[in-house]
């Protein structure tokens, strides 16, 4: 028998053999004597590490977020971010970080919903009817002056009815609030350069015009079609949502025009970074030690 078959033969010969008594025993083993399971089966499964190189394993999947180079909007957000954190931020500009809270927040965002502004299409069909029920009077009337019928009361032109809306655009709220029409003033958190609204909180306080600031720009900018605003007005607003809007109106009282002084003198930012602060908190401790060591050697 050649030397390759008889390898096979033992390869494929079983890991365990039958006693003369007939009880299970593992191949080879020595009365008193322990055999590991690694010795039995150490050959059954060999270990193949994985090999990440080209054409071999795919690597596991990893966070690489750190290895991401970022679109410089992005960056500039991120340390823009860092950076009022860090510094010492003006009461003007710090200001604009106390929003109002997620419950009344979410309370004004549903009822100015219901006045959203016309778009195009709204807009046009509300002129053509308009323009359309116009013309059929002006018709009526020739008619009627034909036949030599006069003018009555009722057939006098009614002036169009303009439907209740918000306001929008910086330009029109800022006279709004100096003829004190506006009822709530709405003011974005976010708007970029801050400056174009920083003026008015005290504009609103001067005239007496209760104001809120909320989070989102954008969120603002869906209510009035665009893609973002800096601040909305409500004017007026149907009889069914009067209740809400004084309740709204007071919070905002008691919330920016009340606190006003206050929010006058509190400059923000001045926090470290999670390095610096364990650091600080290292030499801290270590003087404490140090102190401790003296009244200890002086008692």
């Amino acid at each position: 028998m050649p030397k390759e078959a008889k390898k096979k033969a033992q390869v494929r010969e079983a890991p365990y053999k039958k006693s003369a008594e007939g009880s299970a025993n593992p191949a080879g083993k020595v009365k008193g004597k322990k055999v590991s399971k690694d010795t039995i089966f150490g050959n059954l499964f060999e270990s193949k590490p994985r090999i990440f190189g080209i054409g071999g394993n795919i690597p596991p999947k990893k966070d690489l977020t750190r290895f991401v180079k970022w679109p410089v909007y992005v960056r500039v957000q991120r340390q823009k971010r860092v950076l009022y954190n860090r510094l010492k931020v003006p009461p003007t500009i710090n200001q604009f970080t106390k929003t109002l809270d997620k419950t009344t927040a979410s309370q004004l965002f549903q009822m100015l919903v219901k006045y959203k502004p016309e778009d195009k299409a709204e807009k046009k069909k509300r002129l053509l009817e308009e323009a359309q029920a116009k013309k059929a009077e002006q018709e009526q009337r020739a008619k009627d002056k034909a036949e030599g019928k006069k003018e009555t009361a009722d057939r006098a032109p009614k002036p169009s009815k303009k439907p209740v809306v918000v306001k929008y655009g910086l330009n029109h709220i800022t006279s709004l609030v100096e003829q004190k029409k506006a009822k709530l003033v709405i003011i974005a958190h976010d708007v970029d350069p801050i400056e174009l609204v920083l003026w008015l909180p005290a504009l609103c306080r001067k005239q007496g015009v209760p104001y809120v600031i909320v989070k989102g720009k954008a969120r603002l900018g869906q209510i009035v079609h665009k893609k973002t605003a800096t601040a909305l007005a409500i004017v007026n607003v149907k009889p069914e949502d009067q209740t809400t809007l004084g309740n709204l109106v007071t919070i905002a009282k008691e919330s920016y025009l009340d606190k006003y002084d206050d929010t006058r003198r509190t400059w923000g930012g001045g926090k470290l970074g999670p390095k610096s602060a364990t650091a600080r908190r290292k030499k801290e401790k270590a003087v404490a030690k140090e102190e401790k060591a003296r009244t200890q050697l002086s008692s």
